[in-house]
């Protein structure tokens, strides 16, 4: 209940289950103290922090008018207005909102934390005491009750709206999860209930779309009333208001009877009002009712049924249902549903509340005061950091939601322009204390760097400046709330206000046109950096003084330009960075697109900068502008590269200098680094020391020359900037860059494709693949070198498939900008699914005919509305010069006017399938420098073996569409029928969602936590990993609330570690958790929701519940193929893991298949003669030989012999296993061949059964836990003790060598800890 206050009504008492587990954890913390807890001295001070967290849990009583008095469960440090949150959402108290709580006769503060309460304790009695209304309250009450009536509406959840996404694991399950289940009878009976969906079988030839939603779409919502709505006698006049009314409110229930309803403070009653005539008085006197509710299911029946029943309903969902979630997701595919009346929605969407939010009544949100304020508070103990990190997430997640309305307003045409005037896309906006600018090339701002392809990239580099300098964290130093947002095709920026007299300087594409409209002069407010490229350029003693640190955090080297008048500016950032001190007096910094050094590989820089080998990859390339920069991912491990030569370069040297022997090269290389740094720390204070340090720092490119200080000089190769330092250090800063990027070329790269190999990263759609190489610094451009190599591995041929994906959809995407960008606004429906058609199917003919007859406009050709007056002018063939005059005059009318970018015209007509196609080509070759060369779809498909379902997948997630869920069929088009016979119609395009890149605030201890509590479980450590994780949970929860998808993987990782310490009931109680969150805040088919499922499923087994096993692996099944179809290794894992359970019940036919599918993607991906591939041999002899079939099992065994006796040798346990499985078989068969020929001979009349022993429940799972790596070692918690006490004698006696015996042991210790590695064979 502890993070209940952060999301709003939604959340729930129910939440406590939750809260409990947290308790739990916590309670095991303090059981095992005399436990050896935490060696990493960061998570020791941490520890030690938590000290001052003492929160103790209690139990009070409420007490509520009507009702039976019911106990609570709380914990001190809550509020009291979480307890209101509580019963507000509590079956039987939810419809109460205007109430205060009391204690003893004394009324509880809102904001008054439960400790701080006199008289408080262990069944104390709360009284809830109904308050009298305000205009306010009444609106509130009004608001919450509507949405009760449509709590169980999925509306919401598929239009993601709220805080509101999609859950369907307890759909699937029928929400019985958790319930008891006999094993035996769950692993035998319950499994019968359930079969394999046909279109889950293996090797089918696509995925169906219309699964992905499990549930029952056609069930129609439950229907309270038939209208709620504010009456049209509203407000209430003087006379009235005397009388205490309030509102008026208007009601027509189902059974079609009408009643006008007045709200006054002491409640709600009927009035004698008519639709014509205004009777203010009671039809009953003195019938007043406190809550809505209570007065509705007086008057109607069947309101009080329904509403019950919705509220049951409600109830019965888990928490995790119901929570509101931080960051909006929308789904890509989603039912169409029928548009209901909903009064308060249309208030609420209504252009006079854009600018307010609803905690802060008519009143706007200083947003750059809040977010520098938070930033500001004390972070010195973690209390105070906790306090701090949650006021910021807070702060964060709100001006982000707000920011994304605005955007959308922008681009909808809701706000007007400060300068109207102007062109139209280089407009500006201001709203809500936020300034919005379009991503266009103002005023030739970015001529030098790739006009407007230099302008949309900036905003997003400014946004990895900002994540950079916010996660250094220094104090003085701030920067703006900044979000970049696309929506249908425009990138528009939105970020916070500097404020005073720079007040709309915060964007440097758009300073001009702001010192046109507001005649500001801009040098006057920047004191720090340059306004126009170095031209001229200021500096700040303070500014220094800041960024000295961030400079060296960032690695940039401090280095000097010359201006145009030819004075020396020492700067400490790329000279655009700008440094405005505020009327507030905080020092903010400005325009960081180039905090990071330039790519030097997409720079058209001279060739003599390109190394030789560089060259031969084609090296450096084209790009569509010059903005292209290396991440800090990059530069932290380059530089991290450089620190262990500079180590080694020291050691060998010294080496050499003390030893007569002389050391080689190799031997260097292997040096530990750890060695090298013994031997540095030792070194004397002798010259020919000094001179080893030098020549290292030489050698590595140290800006010192007496210690490593590697920095890269961020102004190399700018356009207007005239470096003030010698031809030398140039030379050596452009040697520097040159390395770093190659180094990404060279080294990155391929160890990222190692790690591929070896299944370390397993990427299953471009998302995944995104994270996998920025976490390596790779940017998205290198996206065709890495197809390259990839190409070359032939089991690695599903992730070329992804990269071929990824390259395909990123580059239809930004044709997709472009091409929306000019359509006119009432025919974007039709443009898209023309897009679409174009895109994944064959259209040979322009679609100038099939302009349905609704879209033309009905108004005379000069009419000015929406620009509609140029639309039809391509299709005119003949017109007279004086109206073409006209409508150029009209034109530029309308430009002033409309707020957007539209030039419309109809271009988009004469789009074919060539024409598009031929454009990807060129633009696949331009910004990934891959060779696409097809010229349709079809060509694609038979170069590539990709499904097209994953294909329109990935564009709908990348453009923000969302279409309506049914099966396309792709290949029926008819070409001469095609009007009617197209595949997407504009009936198929629901809506266009934006899509949001922010930079969020993370929590620091709960990392540290984290990271720690994974060293432990590394080492064998289990529950002092549990601990922490479950620390760093708790952290979590206390930053974010209860929903985010750092908590899932917490309580994922929880599970696991319960589920390896025996508590599978725990596991799954954990899992479930972990599985509904990913849904909520990932998505339904996101691919880490299909590894939770994988998860659950073992767990479900391991608890009896085969059937939901099944069930849940099923679902695994159809996300990965809906992501990336059937050739990856995590559908050969869950094939596996679904033959056994599918064995475990007798399903063997479709046992078999999966079985035989996971052994033929196992010999693809690793190999005939890996270990993978004979298990899997040996899982298909199995169920062969439970089948009967004892001659293909003898086969499918001998072949699992042959690997285990190749690979591990005849005297090992898995080799003598397989060899006594043969034995039997080969008995088994020999018996059943004797009988056999006993009735060919007719001495048997009839072929008699053959007893086949069915696995045993411990069996089956022994096996999946095999399958999914997880392997126990008994060994007892006094046997671990005394090898650790062991271990660490010898640690301290370095002499002594580690006997072979313990060992071994310690290595057992370690792979009993194995989490999901699938590699542990």
């Amino acid at each position: 209940m502890k993070q209940i206050v952060e999301q709003g009504p939604t959340n729930t008492s129910d939440f406590s289950p939750c809260n409990g587990h947290e308790d739990d954890s916590i309670k095991t913390r303090k059981d095992s103290e005399n436990d050896d807890v935490t060696t990493s001295s960061s998570s020791a001070t941490a520890a030690n922090d938590l000290i001052l967290l003492p929160d103790s849990s209690f139990n009070v009583r409420i007490q509520s008018s009507g009702l039976e008095t019911f106990e609570l469960p709380v914990t001190s440090s809550e509020l009291v207005q979480e307890i209101h949150q509580v019963l507000m959402d509590k079956e039987e108290t939810c419809h109460r909102t205007c109430f205060s709580l009391q204690l003893d006769g004394n009324i509880l503060d809102n904001f008054t934390e439960l400790k701080n309460i006199e008289n408080l304790k262990e069944g104390s009695v709360l009284k809830v005491i109904e308050e009298q209304y305000t205009v306010r309250e009444v609106r509130i009450h009004i608001k919450h009750i509507n949405e009760l009536i449509h709590s169980c509406d999925p509306i919401d959840a598929y239009a993601g709206t709220n805080g509101y996404s999609l859950c369907v694991v307890n759909d699937m399950t029928n929400a019985d999860i958790l319930s008891p289940n006999d094993r035996k009878k769950g692993t035998e009976t319950n499994g019968t209930d359930f079969n394999v969906p046909e279109y889950l079988l293996p090797n089918q030839k696509d995925v169906l779309l219309t699964p992905l939603f499990a549930t029952n779409n056609k069930i129609r919502p439950l229907q309270c009333l038939k209208v709620l709505s504010y009456s049209g006698w509203n407000p209430p006049n003087g006379s009235r208001k005397l009388h205490g009314d309030l509102m008026y409110l208007q009601v027509t229930t189902c059974e079609e009877k009408s009643f006008h309803i007045t709200a006054c403070t002491k409640g709600f009653y009927v009035s004698q009002t008519t639709d014509e005539k205004f009777i203010p008085k009671p039809v009953q006197p003195k019938a007043i009712f406190h809550s809505l509710v209570d007065l509705l299911n007086n008057i109607s029946p069947i309101f009080k049924k329904t509403f019950s029943t919705i509220q049951r309903k409600r109830c019965t969902k888990h928490p995790f249902e119901r929570i509101q979630i931080p960051s909006q997701i929308h789904p890509w595919l989603s039912p169409r549903f029928d548009h209901s009346i909903d009064f308060f929605r249309a208030e609420d969407a209504n252009i006079n509340k854009l600018g307010h939010e609803d905690h802060i009544p008519g009143q706007v949100r200083d947003w750059n005061e809040e977010l520098q304020i938070t930033k500001e508070l004390s972070k010195k103990s973690l209390p105070e950091r906790l306090i701090r990190e949650r006021a910021m997430f807070k702060v964060h997640s709100d001006f982000v939601s707000a920011a994304i309305r605005g955007c959308q307003a922008v681009v909808d045409g809701n706000i007007m322009a400060i300068n109207p005037g102007e062109e139209s896309k280089v407009h500006m906006y201001i709203w809500n204390n936020m300034f919005f600018s379009l991503g266009f090339d103002v005023k030739e701002h970015y001529k030098d760097f790739g006009g407007d392809a230099a302008a949309h990239a900036a905003p997003t580099n400014d946004l990895q400046g900002v994540r950079a300098i916010n996660t250094i964290d220094i104090d003085g130093l701030h920067t703006l709330g900044t979000v970049v947002v696309d929506y249908r095709g425009m990138r528009v920026t939105a970020q916070t206000i500097v404020p005073g007299k720079s007040l709309f300087f915060t964007k440097n594409e758009s300073t001009e046109n702001v010192i046109g409209i507001l005649e500001k002069e801009q040098e006057q407010s920047v004191v720090y950096g340059s306004t126009d490229f170095g031209k001229t350029c200021a500096t700040n003693d303070k500014y220094k003084e800041l960024l000295e640190k961030v400079a060296a955090m960032l690695k940039v080297k401090p280095h000097s330009i010359k201006t145009e008048k030819g004075d020396i500016v020492e700067l400490l950032t790329a000279v655009e960075c700008k440094g405005i001190i505020g009327n507030d007096g905080r020092h903010y910094l400005l325009d960081l697109l180039r905090m990071m050094p330039p790519d030097l590989n997409y720079l058209p820089v001279d060739v003599e900068h390109i190394s030789p080998l560089m060259k031969q990859l084609n090296y450096p390339q084209t790009y569509k502008h010059r903005l292209c920069c290396l991440r800090q991912e990059l530069i932290d491990a380059f530089i991290e590269q450089k620190y262990v030569d500079f180590y080694r370069s020291i050691a060998l040297n010294l080496s050499k200098l003390r030893s007569t022997e002389t050391v080689t090269n190799d031997s260097a290389e292997q040096t530990n680094v750890e060695e090298a740094k013994r031997i540095v720390n030792e070194i004397t204070v002798e010259d020919n020391s000094r001179e080893i340090i030098q020549s290292a720092c030489r050698s590595v490119g140290s800006t010192k020359d007496n210690e490593f200080d590697v920095r890269f000089n961020p102004d190399l190769f700018q356009p207007h900037v005239t470096l003030q330092q010698t031809p030398a250090e140039t030379a050596a800063d452009i040697k520097l860059l040159k390395e770093a990027s190659e180094y990404l070329v060279l080294k990155q790269i391929p160890l990222m494709v190692q790690d591929f190999q070896d299944h370390t990263a397993v990427p299953v759609d471009g998302q995944s693949l995104s994270e996998a190489m920025h976490s390596r610094g790779i940017n998205i451009r290198y996206l065709g070198r890495l197809a390259q190599l990839l190409s070359q591995q032939s089991s690695l041929i599903y992730l070329y498939e992804i990269v071929v994906t990824e390259i395909l959809s990123r580059s239809a995407k930004h044709l997709f900008r472009n091409y929306i960008q000019s359509v006119p606004i009432h025919l974007l429906s039709f443009s898209i699914s023309h897009f679409l058609n174009c895109f994944l199917t064959i259209i040979s003919s322009p679609s100038a005919d099939c302009l349905s007859d609704d879209l033309s406009p009905s108004t005379p050709s000069n009419s000015t509305h929406n620009g509609t007056a140029n639309t039809n002018s391509p299709l005119t063939t003949s017109s007279s010069q004086k109206s073409n005059s006209k409508k150029k005059n009209k034109k530029q009318q309308s430009k002033k006017q409309n707020p957007l970018m539209r030039n419309e015209s109809l271009d988009f007509l004469s789009t074919t399938s060539k024409t598009l196609w031929t454009q990807l080509s060129t633009e696949t070759k331009a910004r990934y420098n891959f060779d696409l060369n097809c010229d349709d779809i079809e060509s694609f498909l038979e170069k590539f073996n990709i499904r097209r379902t994953c294909i329109l997948r990935s564009f709908c997630m990348k453009t923000g569409l969302q279409l309506s869920m049914r099966e396309y069929q792709f290949e029926v088009t008819n070409k001469s029928t095609r009007a009617t016979h197209e595949c997407f119609n504009e009936d198929d395009i629901l809506n266009i969602y934006p899509i949001v890149k922010q930079s969020p605030p993370k929590p620091s201890d709960a990392y540290q936590f984290f990271t720690t509590g994974q060293q432990k479980i590394q080492q064998g450590l289990l529950r002092e990993g549990f601990e922490l994780i479950s620390e760093a949970h708790n952290l979590l929860n206390n930053v974010y609330g209860p929903m985010h998808p750092e908590i899932s993987m917490c309580l994922r990782l929880l599970a696991r570690l319960n589920y390896i310490m025996g508590d599978y009931n725990e596991a799954l109680h954990t899992q479930h958790k972990a599985v509904m969150m990913s849904e909520r805040v990932l998505g339904i088919d996101h691919p880490q929701t299909a590894t939770e499922y994988i998860h659950m499923a073992l767990y479900s087994f391991a608890n009896g519940h085969a059937t939901n096993a099944a069930k849940l692996l099923c679902r695994a099944r159809y996300i990965i193929l809906a992501c990336c179809g059937e050739t990856h290794p995590q559908i050969s894992l869950i094939d596996s893991n679904l033959g056994l359970i599918l064995q475990s019940y007798g399903d063997y036919e479709n046992a078999l298949k999966y079985m035989e599918k996971s052994l033929e993607l196992n010999k693809k991906f690793y190999g005939s003669k890996s270990l993978k591939v004979a298990l899997s041999h040996h899982l298909c002899a199995r169920i062969q030989s439970c089948r009967g079939d004892f001659r293909s099992a003898l086969t499918s065994e001998r072949e699992a012999y042959q690997i285990y006796r190749q690979q591990l040798g005849d005297e090992h346990e898995r080799t003598r296993e397989s060899a006594q499985v043969l034995k039997h078989l080969t008995e088994q068969a020999v018996v059943l061949q004797k009988r056999m020929n006993d009735v060919v001979k007719g001495q048997l009349l009839m072929i008699p059964s053959i007893t086949i022993q069915q696995p045993t429940f411990q069996n089956v799972l022994e096996m999946l836990n095999v399958v999914n790596g997880i392997l126990f070692i008994q060994i007892r918690e006094k046997d671990l003790d005394l090898i650790r006490d062991e271990l660490n004698k010898q640690a301290s006696d370095e002499e002594q060598p580690t006997t072979p015996l313990v060992k071994s042991i310690t290595e057992a210790a370690e792979q009993a800890a194995a989490l999901m590695n699938n590699e542990v064979d």
